[in-house]
Protein backbone atom coordinates (compact mmCIF):
# COMPACT_ATOMS: atom_id res chain seq x y z
CA UNK A 1 0.00 0.00 0.00
CA UNK A 2 1.60 3.25 -0.97
CA UNK A 3 2.53 5.63 1.69
CA UNK A 4 0.04 8.48 2.60
CA UNK A 5 1.79 11.91 1.40
CA UNK A 6 1.54 14.98 3.27
CA UNK A 7 -1.15 16.56 1.06
CA UNK A 8 -2.97 14.08 1.58
CA UNK A 9 -2.95 14.05 5.00
CA UNK A 10 -3.53 17.84 4.72
CA UNK A 11 -6.79 16.86 3.07
CA UNK A 12 -8.11 14.57 4.96
CA UNK A 13 -7.24 16.98 8.01
CA UNK A 14 -10.02 19.34 6.07
CA UNK A 15 -12.44 16.76 5.49
CA UNK A 16 -12.47 16.25 9.10
CA UNK A 17 -13.05 19.51 10.08
CA UNK A 18 -16.21 19.44 7.70
CA UNK A 19 -14.26 21.83 4.62
CA UNK A 20 -16.67 20.28 1.32
CA UNK A 21 -15.09 22.62 -1.09
CA UNK A 22 -11.42 24.03 -1.55
CA UNK A 23 -11.99 26.96 -4.06
CA UNK A 24 -8.63 28.02 -6.10
CA UNK A 25 -6.33 28.57 -8.94
CA UNK A 26 -4.35 25.04 -9.95
CA UNK A 27 -0.54 26.29 -10.22
CA UNK A 28 2.80 24.24 -9.86
CA UNK A 29 3.48 24.52 -6.17
CA UNK A 30 -0.03 23.41 -5.55
CA UNK A 31 -0.58 20.40 -7.93
CA UNK A 32 0.39 18.11 -4.75
CA UNK A 33 -2.58 19.04 -2.86
CA UNK A 34 -5.00 19.35 -5.86
CA UNK A 35 -4.45 15.68 -6.76
CA UNK A 36 -4.70 14.73 -3.24
CA UNK A 37 -8.35 16.73 -3.52
CA UNK A 38 -9.12 14.81 -6.96
CA UNK A 39 -8.74 11.33 -5.97
CA UNK A 40 -10.75 12.35 -2.59
CA UNK A 41 -14.74 11.95 -3.10
CA UNK A 42 -15.61 14.15 0.29
CA UNK A 43 -13.50 17.67 -0.95
CA UNK A 44 -14.40 19.43 -4.25
CA UNK A 45 -12.03 22.01 -6.02
CA UNK A 46 -13.60 24.23 -7.40
CA UNK A 47 -11.85 25.72 -10.26
CA UNK A 48 -12.04 29.50 -10.54
CA UNK A 49 -10.80 32.32 -12.66
CA UNK A 50 -8.89 34.73 -9.82
CA UNK A 51 -7.61 33.85 -6.63
CA UNK A 52 -9.43 36.81 -5.02
CA UNK A 53 -12.62 35.18 -5.95
CA UNK A 54 -11.33 32.01 -4.12
CA UNK A 55 -11.35 33.79 -1.51
CA UNK A 56 -14.57 35.80 -1.47
CA UNK A 57 -16.48 32.91 -2.07
CA UNK A 58 -15.42 30.70 0.87
CA UNK A 59 -15.89 33.91 2.79
CA UNK A 60 -19.07 33.93 1.78
CA UNK A 61 -19.76 29.98 2.38
CA UNK A 62 -18.56 30.56 5.87
CA UNK A 63 -20.68 33.45 6.47
CA UNK A 64 -23.86 31.54 5.55
CA UNK A 65 -22.55 28.12 7.47
CA UNK A 66 -20.89 29.45 10.74
CA UNK A 67 -19.10 25.97 9.50
CA UNK A 68 -14.75 26.34 8.54
CA UNK A 69 -14.81 26.89 4.33
CA UNK A 70 -11.42 26.69 2.52
CA UNK A 71 -9.47 28.55 -0.31
CA UNK A 72 -6.05 28.14 -1.76
CA UNK A 73 -3.31 29.90 -4.26
CA UNK A 74 -0.12 29.18 -5.54
CA UNK A 75 3.54 30.02 -4.52
CA UNK A 76 4.05 34.12 -4.99
CA UNK A 77 1.12 35.58 -7.15
CA UNK A 78 -1.22 33.00 -6.71
CA UNK A 79 -1.55 32.92 -3.20
CA UNK A 80 -1.14 37.07 -3.03
CA UNK A 81 -4.20 37.44 -4.97
CA UNK A 82 -6.50 35.92 -2.05
CA UNK A 83 -5.28 38.66 0.19
CA UNK A 84 -8.45 41.18 -0.54
CA UNK A 85 -11.01 38.43 -0.28
CA UNK A 86 -9.17 36.90 3.08
CA UNK A 87 -9.10 40.61 4.91
CA UNK A 88 -12.61 41.05 4.08
CA UNK A 89 -13.62 36.87 5.74
CA UNK A 90 -11.19 38.47 8.75
CA UNK A 91 -13.46 41.50 9.00
CA UNK A 92 -16.34 39.57 8.92
CA UNK A 93 -15.32 36.88 11.33
CA UNK A 94 -15.64 34.15 8.90
CA UNK A 95 -13.68 30.81 9.49
CA UNK A 96 -11.68 30.59 6.41
CA UNK A 97 -8.65 28.40 5.87
CA UNK A 98 -6.47 29.45 3.38
CA UNK A 99 -3.83 27.55 1.75
CA UNK A 100 -0.71 29.72 0.30
CA UNK A 101 1.58 27.09 -1.77
CA UNK A 102 5.18 28.48 -1.48
CA UNK A 103 8.27 27.54 -3.70
CA UNK A 104 10.51 24.52 -2.70
CA UNK A 105 11.93 24.76 0.55
CA UNK A 106 15.54 24.56 -0.28
CA UNK A 107 15.45 27.77 -1.96
CA UNK A 108 13.15 29.90 0.54
CA UNK A 109 15.48 33.18 1.65
CA UNK A 110 17.46 33.26 -1.71
CA UNK A 111 14.93 35.09 -4.35
CA UNK A 112 14.01 32.69 -6.01
CA UNK A 113 11.69 32.78 -8.72
CA UNK A 114 7.63 34.48 -7.27
CA UNK A 115 9.58 33.99 -4.09
CA UNK A 116 7.28 36.11 -1.20
CA UNK A 117 6.98 35.40 2.39
CA UNK A 118 3.26 34.63 2.54
CA UNK A 119 3.51 33.61 6.30
CA UNK A 120 4.56 36.80 6.71
CA UNK A 121 2.31 38.41 4.23
CA UNK A 122 -0.96 37.52 5.81
CA UNK A 123 -0.38 38.22 9.20
CA UNK A 124 -2.56 41.46 9.51
CA UNK A 125 -5.47 39.72 8.16
CA UNK A 126 -5.54 36.23 9.89
CA UNK A 127 -5.53 35.17 13.52
CA UNK A 128 -2.55 32.37 12.67
CA UNK A 129 0.16 32.25 9.64
CA UNK A 130 2.81 29.71 9.56
CA UNK A 131 4.95 28.15 7.13
CA UNK A 132 5.42 24.51 7.45
CA UNK A 133 9.18 23.63 7.09
CA UNK A 134 8.37 19.72 7.47
CA UNK A 135 6.62 16.77 7.08
CA UNK A 136 6.39 16.34 10.59
CA UNK A 137 5.34 19.76 11.40
CA UNK A 138 2.21 19.86 9.36
CA UNK A 139 -0.75 18.32 11.25
CA UNK A 140 -0.52 19.85 14.20
CA UNK A 141 0.24 23.10 12.06
CA UNK A 142 -2.86 22.44 10.29
CA UNK A 143 -5.35 21.65 13.58
CA UNK A 144 -3.96 24.51 15.46
CA UNK A 145 -4.55 26.51 12.63
CA UNK A 146 -8.09 25.41 12.36
CA UNK A 147 -8.51 26.24 15.65
CA UNK A 148 -7.63 29.05 15.37
CA UNK A 149 -9.91 30.09 12.58
CA UNK A 150 -13.13 28.52 14.06
CA UNK A 151 -12.39 29.49 17.51
CA UNK A 152 -11.33 33.06 16.97
CA UNK A 153 -13.82 33.94 14.29
CA UNK A 154 -11.74 34.67 11.17
CA UNK A 155 -8.93 33.33 8.65
CA UNK A 156 -5.71 31.00 8.95
CA UNK A 157 -2.92 30.89 6.81
CA UNK A 158 -1.21 27.90 6.14
CA UNK A 159 1.94 28.45 3.95
CA UNK A 160 3.11 24.75 2.85
CA UNK A 161 5.83 24.48 -0.03
CA UNK A 162 5.27 22.21 -2.78
CA UNK A 163 7.77 19.68 -2.16
CA UNK A 164 7.14 19.03 1.38
CA UNK A 165 3.47 18.65 0.31
CA UNK A 166 4.74 15.59 -1.76
CA UNK A 167 6.80 13.93 0.62
CA UNK A 168 5.55 11.34 2.34
CA UNK A 169 3.68 12.62 5.26
CA UNK A 170 5.24 10.42 9.77
CA UNK A 171 4.05 7.23 10.11
CA UNK A 172 3.22 8.42 13.70
CA UNK A 173 1.30 11.87 13.70
CA UNK A 174 -0.56 13.66 17.11
CA UNK A 175 -4.15 14.33 15.88
CA UNK A 176 -6.85 15.44 18.06
CA UNK A 177 -10.85 16.46 18.09
CA UNK A 178 -11.09 19.75 16.31
CA UNK A 179 -13.70 22.51 17.08
CA UNK A 180 -15.94 23.06 14.65
CA UNK A 181 -18.72 25.85 15.99
CA UNK A 182 -17.93 28.47 18.81
CA UNK A 183 -19.14 28.27 22.42
CA UNK A 184 -21.67 30.55 23.35
CA UNK A 185 -20.32 32.85 26.06
CA UNK A 186 -22.02 33.87 29.49
CA UNK A 187 -21.37 37.38 30.84
CA UNK A 188 -20.88 36.80 34.76
CA UNK A 189 -23.47 37.75 37.70
CA UNK A 190 -21.66 41.34 38.48
CA UNK A 191 -21.61 42.33 35.17
CA UNK A 192 -25.58 41.29 34.39
CA UNK A 193 -26.35 43.16 37.82
CA UNK A 194 -24.83 46.28 37.22
CA UNK A 195 -25.77 46.13 33.62
CA UNK A 196 -29.82 45.85 34.99
CA UNK A 197 -29.07 49.11 37.35
CA UNK A 198 -28.42 51.19 34.75
CA UNK A 199 -31.17 50.06 32.79
CA UNK A 200 -33.58 50.51 36.32
CA UNK A 201 -31.97 53.91 36.38
CA UNK A 202 -32.46 55.38 33.01
CA UNK A 203 -35.85 56.84 32.10
CA UNK A 204 -35.23 56.59 27.89
CA UNK A 205 -33.31 53.42 26.23
CA UNK A 206 -32.20 53.33 23.24
CA UNK A 207 -30.93 49.80 21.66
CA UNK A 208 -28.69 49.60 18.78
CA UNK A 209 -27.57 46.44 16.92
CA UNK A 210 -24.99 45.05 14.42
CA UNK A 211 -24.40 41.30 13.34
CA UNK A 212 -23.71 40.31 16.91
CA UNK A 213 -27.83 40.10 17.12
CA UNK A 214 -28.15 36.96 14.63
CA UNK A 215 -30.07 34.76 16.72
CA UNK A 216 -31.07 36.91 19.30
CA UNK A 217 -33.92 38.51 17.66
CA UNK A 218 -36.66 36.97 20.41
CA UNK A 219 -34.30 38.05 23.01
CA UNK A 220 -33.94 41.63 21.72
CA UNK A 221 -37.46 41.85 21.19
CA UNK A 222 -38.59 40.71 24.27
CA UNK A 223 -36.02 43.34 25.90
CA UNK A 224 -37.40 46.16 24.00
CA UNK A 225 -40.64 45.61 25.23
CA UNK A 226 -40.18 45.56 28.36
CA UNK A 227 -37.81 48.56 28.96
CA UNK A 228 -40.53 50.52 25.98
CA UNK A 229 -37.00 50.85 23.83
CA UNK A 230 -36.58 52.20 20.40
CA UNK A 231 -34.34 49.55 18.22
CA UNK A 232 -32.02 51.14 16.03
CA UNK A 233 -29.52 48.64 13.69
CA UNK A 234 -26.69 49.13 11.68
CA UNK A 235 -25.97 48.29 8.44
CA UNK A 236 -24.83 44.50 8.90
CA UNK A 237 -27.75 43.96 11.75
CA UNK A 238 -30.52 44.85 9.33
CA UNK A 239 -31.07 41.22 8.30
CA UNK A 240 -31.13 40.14 12.03
CA UNK A 241 -33.46 42.77 13.75
CA UNK A 242 -35.53 44.69 11.08
CA UNK A 243 -38.23 41.96 10.58
CA UNK A 244 -41.12 41.69 12.86
CA UNK A 245 -39.98 44.46 14.97
CA UNK A 246 -42.71 47.06 16.32
CA UNK A 247 -39.73 49.18 17.81
CA UNK A 248 -37.49 49.61 14.56
CA UNK A 249 -36.65 53.11 14.02
CA UNK A 250 -34.23 52.65 10.59
CA UNK A 251 -30.31 52.17 10.51
CA UNK A 252 -28.18 54.81 11.40
CA UNK A 253 -24.54 55.27 9.80
CA UNK A 254 -23.70 55.93 5.93
CA UNK A 255 -26.62 55.19 4.68
CA UNK A 256 -28.98 55.76 7.45
CA UNK A 257 -32.48 56.92 7.62
CA UNK A 258 -35.53 57.11 9.78
CA UNK A 259 -35.08 58.28 13.50
CA UNK A 260 -32.17 55.77 14.35
CA UNK A 261 -29.76 58.53 15.38
CA UNK A 262 -32.20 60.70 16.89
CA UNK A 263 -33.09 57.91 19.32
CA UNK A 264 -29.43 57.35 19.53
CA UNK A 265 -28.53 60.90 21.22
CA UNK A 266 -31.90 61.65 23.16
CA UNK A 267 -31.78 58.41 25.31
CA UNK A 268 -30.58 58.67 28.71
CA UNK A 269 -28.64 55.20 28.09
CA UNK A 270 -27.63 53.84 24.66
CA UNK A 271 -27.43 50.12 24.70
CA UNK A 272 -25.14 48.89 21.89
CA UNK A 273 -25.56 45.02 21.17
CA UNK A 274 -23.17 42.73 18.98
CA UNK A 275 -22.29 46.14 16.93
CA UNK A 276 -18.20 47.00 15.88
CA UNK A 277 -20.07 50.23 14.43
CA UNK A 278 -16.71 52.04 13.36
CA UNK A 279 -18.24 55.60 12.84
CA UNK A 280 -18.03 57.49 16.09
CA UNK A 281 -19.08 60.96 14.52
CA UNK A 282 -22.81 58.71 14.58
CA UNK A 283 -22.26 58.11 18.27
CA UNK A 284 -23.26 59.71 20.99
CA UNK A 285 -20.68 61.70 23.58
CA UNK A 286 -23.02 62.64 26.15
CA UNK A 287 -25.25 59.54 27.01
CA UNK A 288 -24.51 56.61 29.15
CA UNK A 289 -23.22 54.05 26.92
CA UNK A 290 -23.23 50.11 27.28
CA UNK A 291 -21.98 47.66 25.01
CA UNK A 292 -22.06 43.81 24.85
CA UNK A 293 -20.05 42.00 22.71
CA UNK A 294 -18.57 38.20 22.17
CA UNK A 295 -14.87 39.96 21.30
CA UNK A 296 -13.59 41.62 24.03
CA UNK A 297 -11.53 43.74 22.14
CA UNK A 298 -13.95 45.09 20.18
CA UNK A 299 -15.70 46.22 23.96
CA UNK A 300 -15.02 50.49 24.00
CA UNK A 301 -12.67 51.32 21.14
CA UNK A 302 -15.99 52.62 19.31
CA UNK A 303 -17.15 54.67 22.35
CA UNK A 304 -16.47 55.46 25.89
CA UNK A 305 -18.22 53.21 27.66
CA UNK A 306 -19.88 53.21 30.99
CA UNK A 307 -20.38 49.53 31.31
CA UNK A 308 -18.58 46.85 29.14
CA UNK A 309 -20.05 43.43 28.89
CA UNK A 310 -18.14 40.51 27.47
CA UNK A 311 -20.15 38.21 26.23
CA UNK A 312 -23.15 36.80 22.89
CA UNK A 313 -26.36 38.94 22.84
CA UNK A 314 -28.99 36.18 23.18
CA UNK A 315 -27.19 35.04 26.51
CA UNK A 316 -26.86 38.13 27.77
CA UNK A 317 -29.91 39.34 27.11
CA UNK A 318 -31.82 35.65 28.62
CA UNK A 319 -30.18 36.74 32.05
CA UNK A 320 -30.63 40.37 32.01
CA UNK A 321 -34.79 40.75 30.95
CA UNK A 322 -36.07 38.69 34.13
CA UNK A 323 -33.52 41.15 36.13
CA UNK A 324 -34.67 44.63 35.14
CA UNK A 325 -38.27 46.05 36.32
CA UNK A 326 -40.82 46.43 33.81
CA UNK A 327 -41.28 50.35 32.38
CA UNK A 328 -44.70 51.76 31.92
CA UNK A 329 -43.42 54.87 30.11
CA UNK A 330 -43.69 55.18 26.38
CA UNK A 331 -43.85 58.23 25.46
CA UNK A 332 -39.79 58.16 24.43
CA UNK A 333 -40.80 55.30 22.82
CA UNK A 334 -43.83 56.45 20.89
CA UNK A 335 -42.15 59.88 19.41
CA UNK A 336 -39.43 58.28 18.32
CA UNK A 337 -41.44 56.05 16.18
CA UNK A 338 -43.68 58.91 15.23
CA UNK A 339 -40.11 60.68 14.07
CA UNK A 340 -39.13 57.40 12.25
CA UNK A 341 -42.57 57.26 10.23
CA UNK A 342 -42.62 61.09 9.03
CA UNK A 343 -39.23 60.60 7.77
CA UNK A 344 -39.54 57.65 5.75
CA UNK A 345 -43.20 59.44 4.77
CA UNK A 346 -40.97 62.36 3.85
CA UNK A 347 -37.94 60.71 1.59
CA UNK A 348 -40.56 58.40 0.19
CA UNK A 349 -42.23 60.61 -2.11
CA UNK A 350 -38.91 61.63 -3.91
CA UNK A 351 -39.07 58.09 -5.14
CA UNK A 352 -42.71 57.79 -5.93
CA UNK A 353 -42.87 60.41 -8.30
CA UNK A 354 -42.85 59.06 -11.96
CA UNK A 355 -40.38 55.92 -11.39
CA UNK A 356 -42.47 53.92 -13.74
CA UNK A 357 -41.61 56.43 -16.40
CA UNK A 358 -38.29 57.67 -15.74
CA UNK A 359 -35.34 57.54 -18.02
CA UNK A 360 -32.52 55.92 -17.19
CA UNK A 361 -34.27 53.59 -14.57
CA UNK A 362 -34.25 55.00 -11.18
CA UNK A 363 -32.21 52.55 -9.07
CA UNK A 364 -34.40 52.96 -6.49
CA UNK A 365 -37.07 51.45 -8.60
CA UNK A 366 -34.57 48.23 -9.63
CA UNK A 367 -34.01 47.48 -5.92
CA UNK A 368 -37.44 47.81 -4.59
CA UNK A 369 -38.79 45.51 -7.57
CA UNK A 370 -36.21 43.30 -7.36
CA UNK A 371 -37.46 42.79 -3.45
CA UNK A 372 -40.95 42.27 -5.02
CA UNK A 373 -39.78 39.31 -7.33
CA UNK A 374 -37.02 37.70 -5.15
CA UNK A 375 -37.92 34.59 -3.21
CA UNK A 376 -38.34 35.00 0.30
CA UNK A 377 -35.19 32.82 1.21
CA UNK A 378 -33.41 34.46 -1.23
CA UNK A 379 -29.62 35.36 -0.51
CA UNK A 380 -28.27 38.50 -1.71
CA UNK A 381 -25.07 39.77 -2.52
CA UNK A 382 -23.90 42.69 -2.73
CA UNK A 383 -21.47 45.02 -4.58
CA UNK A 384 -19.92 47.69 -2.49
CA UNK A 385 -20.96 51.67 -3.49
CA UNK A 386 -24.21 52.49 -4.76
CA UNK A 387 -25.96 49.38 -4.35
CA UNK A 388 -25.28 49.00 -0.40
CA UNK A 389 -27.80 52.13 -0.45
CA UNK A 390 -30.07 50.04 -2.65
CA UNK A 391 -29.78 47.14 -0.13
CA UNK A 392 -30.22 49.08 3.12
CA UNK A 393 -32.98 50.57 1.91
CA UNK A 394 -35.17 48.09 -0.07
CA UNK A 395 -34.05 44.64 0.46
CA UNK A 396 -36.99 43.25 3.53
CA UNK A 397 -35.48 40.89 6.16
CA UNK A 398 -38.19 39.09 7.18
CA UNK A 399 -35.46 36.07 8.90
CA UNK A 400 -35.32 33.64 6.01
CA UNK A 401 -33.20 35.66 3.54
CA UNK A 402 -29.69 36.65 3.60
CA UNK A 403 -27.62 39.36 2.99
CA UNK A 404 -24.21 39.23 2.03
CA UNK A 405 -21.65 42.46 1.36
CA UNK A 406 -18.40 43.48 2.32
CA UNK A 407 -19.97 45.66 4.68
CA UNK A 408 -16.38 45.79 6.91
CA UNK A 409 -13.73 45.70 4.24
CA UNK A 410 -15.62 47.71 1.46
CA UNK A 411 -14.53 46.35 -1.23
CA UNK A 412 -15.69 46.27 -4.70
CA UNK A 413 -16.39 43.27 -6.90
CA UNK A 414 -17.42 41.28 -3.59
CA UNK A 415 -20.66 40.22 -5.21
CA UNK A 416 -20.87 37.75 -7.91
CA UNK A 417 -17.64 36.13 -6.15
CA UNK A 418 -19.27 36.08 -2.38
CA UNK A 419 -22.49 34.53 -4.85
CA UNK A 420 -20.47 31.89 -6.33
CA UNK A 421 -19.74 30.60 -2.64
CA UNK A 422 -23.40 30.91 -1.66
CA UNK A 423 -24.46 29.06 -4.43
CA UNK A 424 -22.50 26.17 -4.23
CA UNK A 425 -23.72 25.82 -0.89
CA UNK A 426 -27.11 24.96 -2.32
CA UNK A 427 -28.18 25.10 -5.93
CA UNK A 428 -31.78 25.21 -5.20
CA UNK A 429 -31.70 28.14 -3.14
CA UNK A 430 -32.31 31.44 -5.06
CA UNK A 431 -28.93 33.61 -5.08
CA UNK A 432 -29.02 36.93 -6.42
CA UNK A 433 -25.72 39.48 -6.94
CA UNK A 434 -26.92 42.65 -6.93
CA UNK A 435 -23.90 43.77 -9.01
CA UNK A 436 -22.55 47.60 -10.22
CA UNK A 437 -21.06 47.78 -13.43
CA UNK A 438 -17.44 49.17 -11.82
CA UNK A 439 -17.81 45.74 -9.43
CA UNK A 440 -18.59 43.69 -11.56
CA UNK A 441 -16.20 44.56 -14.53
CA UNK A 442 -13.33 44.05 -11.84
CA UNK A 443 -13.71 40.37 -11.89
CA UNK A 444 -16.29 39.71 -14.87
CA UNK A 445 -13.59 36.91 -15.50
CA UNK A 446 -15.52 34.77 -12.82
CA UNK A 447 -18.56 35.05 -14.74
CA UNK A 448 -17.59 32.03 -16.70
CA UNK A 449 -17.04 30.33 -13.46
CA UNK A 450 -20.76 30.46 -13.32
CA UNK A 451 -21.38 28.69 -17.01
CA UNK A 452 -18.45 26.08 -16.06
CA UNK A 453 -20.27 24.84 -13.36
CA UNK A 454 -23.79 25.82 -14.37
CA UNK A 455 -24.28 27.94 -11.22
CA UNK A 456 -28.04 29.07 -11.30
CA UNK A 457 -26.68 32.94 -9.95
CA UNK A 458 -29.06 35.64 -11.32
CA UNK A 459 -26.52 38.91 -11.23
CA UNK A 460 -29.11 42.29 -11.30
CA UNK A 461 -26.47 44.72 -12.92
CA UNK A 462 -27.07 48.37 -11.80
CA UNK A 463 -25.32 49.85 -14.86
CA UNK A 464 -24.90 53.57 -14.26
CA UNK A 465 -21.44 53.69 -16.10
CA UNK A 466 -20.20 55.57 -13.23
CA UNK A 467 -18.04 54.78 -10.07
CA UNK A 468 -21.72 56.06 -8.60
CA UNK A 469 -20.74 56.44 -4.68
CA UNK A 470 -17.22 57.67 -5.51
CA UNK A 471 -18.50 60.92 -7.68
CA UNK A 472 -20.95 61.68 -4.60
CA UNK A 473 -17.93 61.52 -2.19
CA UNK A 474 -15.98 63.94 -4.89
CA UNK A 475 -19.29 66.53 -4.77
CA UNK A 476 -19.48 66.71 -1.33
CA UNK A 477 -15.82 67.77 -0.85
CA UNK A 478 -16.52 70.11 -3.34
CA UNK A 479 -14.57 68.48 -6.22
CA UNK A 480 -15.50 67.81 -9.31
CA UNK A 481 -16.28 64.20 -11.06
CA UNK A 482 -13.00 62.65 -12.55
CA UNK A 483 -11.95 59.66 -13.27
CA UNK A 484 -15.30 57.67 -12.45
CA UNK A 485 -17.04 57.03 -15.78
CA UNK A 486 -16.91 53.94 -17.09
CA UNK A 487 -17.26 52.70 -21.32
CA UNK A 488 -19.03 50.17 -20.89
CA UNK A 489 -20.13 47.08 -23.18
CA UNK A 490 -23.81 45.57 -23.96
CA UNK A 491 -23.15 43.11 -20.71
CA UNK A 492 -26.12 41.00 -21.96
CA UNK A 493 -23.98 40.68 -24.93
CA UNK A 494 -21.10 39.37 -22.82
CA UNK A 495 -23.20 37.22 -20.73
CA UNK A 496 -25.47 35.43 -24.05
CA UNK A 497 -21.64 34.83 -25.42
CA UNK A 498 -20.17 33.24 -22.33
CA UNK A 499 -23.57 31.14 -22.74
CA UNK A 500 -25.01 32.47 -20.18
CA UNK A 501 -29.15 34.63 -20.29
CA UNK A 502 -28.34 37.71 -20.56
CA UNK A 503 -31.06 40.42 -21.69
CA UNK A 504 -30.62 44.48 -20.98
CA UNK A 505 -33.03 46.64 -19.79
CA UNK A 506 -33.35 50.36 -20.74
CA UNK A 507 -37.14 51.40 -19.76
CA UNK A 508 -39.01 50.75 -16.53
CA UNK A 509 -41.80 48.69 -17.94
CA UNK A 510 -39.71 45.88 -19.18
CA UNK A 511 -38.33 45.79 -16.09
CA UNK A 512 -40.41 43.42 -13.68
CA UNK A 513 -40.18 41.07 -16.86
CA UNK A 514 -36.84 40.83 -17.21
CA UNK A 515 -36.55 40.42 -13.80
CA UNK A 516 -38.88 37.26 -13.65
CA UNK A 517 -37.86 35.88 -16.87
CA UNK A 518 -34.28 35.49 -15.62
CA UNK A 519 -35.42 33.66 -12.16
CA UNK A 520 -37.48 31.50 -13.88
CA UNK A 521 -34.17 30.53 -16.34
CA UNK A 522 -32.54 27.30 -14.95
CA UNK A 523 -29.14 28.16 -15.38
CA UNK A 524 -26.62 31.81 -15.32
CA UNK A 525 -28.60 35.00 -15.84
CA UNK A 526 -27.69 38.58 -16.09
CA UNK A 527 -29.54 41.30 -16.23
CA UNK A 528 -27.88 44.76 -17.54
CA UNK A 529 -29.99 47.57 -15.77
CA UNK A 530 -29.01 51.06 -17.34
CA UNK A 531 -29.76 53.00 -14.61
CA UNK A 532 -29.63 56.77 -13.82
CA UNK A 533 -26.39 57.93 -12.32
CA UNK A 534 -27.84 61.20 -10.82
CA UNK A 535 -29.83 58.90 -8.97
CA UNK A 536 -28.75 59.72 -5.29
CA UNK A 537 -28.14 63.82 -4.64
CA UNK A 538 -27.08 66.02 -1.96
CA UNK A 539 -30.52 67.60 -0.26
CA UNK A 540 -31.69 71.20 -0.50
CA UNK A 541 -30.70 71.75 3.09
CA UNK A 542 -27.31 70.18 5.25
CA UNK A 543 -25.33 71.96 7.16
CA UNK A 544 -21.79 72.92 7.41
CA UNK A 545 -20.90 70.48 9.80
CA UNK A 546 -22.82 68.22 7.32
CA UNK A 547 -20.86 69.47 3.79
CA UNK A 548 -17.02 69.36 5.99
CA UNK A 549 -18.22 65.42 6.49
CA UNK A 550 -19.98 62.40 4.53
CA UNK A 551 -20.59 60.62 7.58
CA UNK A 552 -22.80 63.25 8.86
CA UNK A 553 -24.40 64.30 5.14
CA UNK A 554 -25.48 60.85 5.03
CA UNK A 555 -26.46 59.89 8.23
CA UNK A 556 -29.41 62.66 8.38
CA UNK A 557 -32.34 61.40 5.91
CA UNK A 558 -30.13 62.63 2.59
CA UNK A 559 -30.57 59.81 -0.08
CA UNK A 560 -32.99 61.53 -2.22
CA UNK A 561 -35.08 57.81 -2.93
CA UNK A 562 -37.83 56.20 -0.66
CA UNK A 563 -37.32 53.09 1.45
CA UNK A 564 -39.48 50.81 -0.04
CA UNK A 565 -41.66 48.27 2.81
CA UNK A 566 -40.34 49.82 5.49
CA UNK A 567 -42.09 52.85 5.09
CA UNK A 568 -45.04 50.46 5.44
CA UNK A 569 -43.41 48.91 8.61
CA UNK A 570 -42.95 52.32 10.08
CA UNK A 571 -46.72 53.10 9.36
CA UNK A 572 -47.74 49.58 11.03
CA UNK A 573 -45.84 50.39 13.86
CA UNK A 574 -47.39 53.92 14.48
CA UNK A 575 -50.95 52.68 14.57
CA UNK A 576 -49.91 50.95 17.73
CA UNK A 577 -48.37 54.27 19.20
CA UNK A 578 -51.45 55.14 21.94
CA UNK A 579 -53.34 58.24 21.18
CA UNK A 580 -54.17 61.21 23.27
Amino acid sequence: MAKQTVAEQFVDILVRAGVQRLYGVVGDSLNPVVDAVRRTRSLEWVHVRHEETAAFAAGAEAQLTGRLAACAGSCGPGNLHLINGLYDAHRSMAPVLALASHIPSSEIGTTFFQETHPDRLFQECSHYSELISNAQQMPRVLQTAIQHAVGRGGVSVIALPGDIAAHPAPQRTVEHALVTRRPTVRPGDDEIDALARLVDGARKVTLFCGSGTAGAHDEVMAFAERVKSPVGHALRGKEWIQYDNRYDVGMSGLLGYGAAYEAMHECDLLVLLGTDFPYNAFLPDDVAVVQVDVRPEHLGRRSKLDLAVWGDVAETLRCLTPRVKEKTDRRFLDRMLKKHSDALEGVVKAYTRKVDRHLPIHPEYVASVLDEVADDDAVFTVDTGMCNVWAARYLTPNGKRRVIGSFSHGSMANALPQAIGAQFLDRRRQVVSMSGDGGFSMLMGDFLTLVQYDLPVKVVLFNNSSLGMVELEMMVEGLPAYGTGNLNPDFAAVARAAGAYGVRVEKPKQLRDALKDAFRHKGPALVDVVTDPHALSIPPKITGEQVGGFAMSMGRTVLDGGVGKMVQLARSNLRNVPRP
